[in-house]
């Protein structure tokens, strides 16, 4: 046991992304607070308390996802070395470790921040944990659809952080997360896809096949790239609209050509290189409310 056991458990690379897609999205809502302003009207304060209550709701749902899953990840290749698996770590503290951060990031989130983005970050914990962990991932192929909520909770309170409440705009952005999820994940999915298969996780790939999944990664991209163009029109400006323009592009590039190619290879290359499209779409965010510009 070690503390790298730990911070694997707490999927740092997922704790990363969710924090910056909180952070993006408090300082683009802070343009939108009903308060004159030009660019970031954020405290320190605010940063620091939304990012520590993000990434222990992010490290405590994804400490209790290894939990459940410690079964079927013994079976999969992919996930046989993981801490519970391989047995560098204890079930019963793995459990207690995600709980107690879990509980933590709400305390923490209730005392500092306020109860819109405090029941935010609740729901982003109950859809990985409950939604999709314990109901859906092993039962559904929609289990990655529905349960990519999670992610738009981690945008939606990073909104309600600066503006006390989710507005259209507000989930309308955090919108964007839940479409992106599946058609990235689901790259994964086909990549993946045999192990899957091996432990009745019903991904898509493992229903459909990987050429109709490609079918629905590209149509998913399809939808996606439009919406988030279309945000323009809710208020948002030219610094994002064209950043979503050219990343979503690029990422239906390469869903398209998966459509033409859909083998486990190419799945993986579009996975790794779609895989910063929300990053660098929630930086534009950020980027729009410092520059904001409108024609």
């Amino acid at each position: 046991m070690s503390i790298s056991d730990y911070v694997e458990v707490s999927k740092p690379r997922i704790v990363i992304v969710l924090v910056i897609t909180a952070i993006t999205s408090l300082l683009a809502g802070s343009r939108f607070d009903n308060t004159p302003n030009v660019g970031w009207d954020v405290s320190f304060w605010q940063v620091g308390f939304l990012a520590l209550a993000g990434a222990l709701a992010s490290m405590g749902s994804s400490a209790l996802n290894h939990y459940y899953d410690r079964d079927i990840d013994k079976i999969m290749i992919r996930t046989s070395h993981r801490p519970l698996p391989a047995g560098r770590l204890l079930p019963r503290n793995v459990l207690a470790y995600g709980l107690a951060t879990c509980i933590l990031a709400v305390i923490v989130a209730w005392i500092t921040l306020n109860p819109v983005a405090t029941g935010m970050i609740i729901l982003g914990i109950f859809f990985y944990v409950i939604i999709y962990t314990l109901w859906l991932k092993r039962s559904n192929a929609s289990n990655i659809v529905i349960g990519g909520f999670a992610g738009s909770a981690a945008s939606m309170a990073g909104w309600a952080t600066a503006t006390g409440s989710i507005d259209l705009l507000g989930f309308l952005v955090g919108w964007i997360v839940f479409m992106w999820t599946p058609p990235h994940f689901w790259c994964l999915a086909i990549k993946a896809k045999e192990e899957y298969a091996s432990v009745n996780v019903p991904m898509l790939p493992v229903l459909v096949g990987n050429q109709k999944a490609a079918s629905y990664i590209f149509l998913n991209t399809l939808i996606l790239l439009p919406y988030s163009i279309s945000l323009y029109f809710f208020g948002l400006g030219l610094v994002y609209t064209i950043i979503a323009a050219f990343s979503g592009s690029l990422m239906l590039i390469y869903h398209y050509k998966l459509t033409k190619n859909a083998t486990s290879q190419y799945a993986w290359k579009a996975y790794k290189v779609t895989a910063p499209y929300l990053v660098i779409v929630f930086i534009g965010l950020a980027l729009d409310a410092l520059f904001y510009y409108r024609l």
